[in-house]
């Protein structure tokens, strides 16, 4: 061992080139990133790509398609978006004729936010090519796992004082 080596076990030469995870093989950062990069290559290839969407313009439509109008203060809350940083989502997607703000009638103080009828055309194409996308991830589950994934995937992007076990309010 040369002085400039670390006191470290030493690891059996690999051939094939994958390492060994060490200690990140129990860090769930790591396995939620490495799963992260893995589904937004396939978000580009069947949804950003053929619809130019961003992750977060699809889901602000998505999330339109499911509720229709809807206050921009849940849209901000579900989406875990700042109020300047939403403003500027709607905007950008207002700016491509995707959505408008309507006054809220519950609350002439707020806004809704409502599909146009082109962003509600492509939200249902989006949607269509996302469930294409979603099936190439999923069929690697059974059911029974795929429910538990969402379940605790749901548990950890709980905001700190959610209640336990309850899934994030939209």
């Amino acid at each position: 061992m040369s002085a400039d080596s670390v006191d470290t076990p030493e690891a059996p030469v690999r051939t094939d080139g994958a390492l060994d995870f060490g200690v990140l093989r129990d860090v769930l950062g790591f396995h939620i990133t490495l799963a992260n990069i893995a589904t937004v290559a396939l978000f580009e290839r069947h949804v950003g790509g053929p619809f130019n969407l961003r992750k977060a313009e699809f889901s602000l439509l998505m999330l339109l398609l499911a509720n229709d109008a809807t206050p921009a203060k849940h849209l901000a809350r579900t989406l875990r978006l700042s109020s300047p940083n939403l403003t500027m989502l709607v905007d950008r997607m207002q700016a491509k004729h995707w959505l408008r703000r309507e006054r809220n009638p519950a609350d002439r103080r707020s806004q809704m936010i409502v599909l146009s009828a082109e962003g509600l055309a492509l939200a249902r194409r989006a949607q269509a090519a996302a469930k294409t996308m979603e099936h190439s991830l999923l069929r690697r589950l059974s059911r029974a796992e795929r429910a538990m994934l969402i379940e605790l995937l749901t548990k950890i992007a709980a905001p700190p004082d959610a209640a336990a076990g309850e899934p994030p309010s939209a």
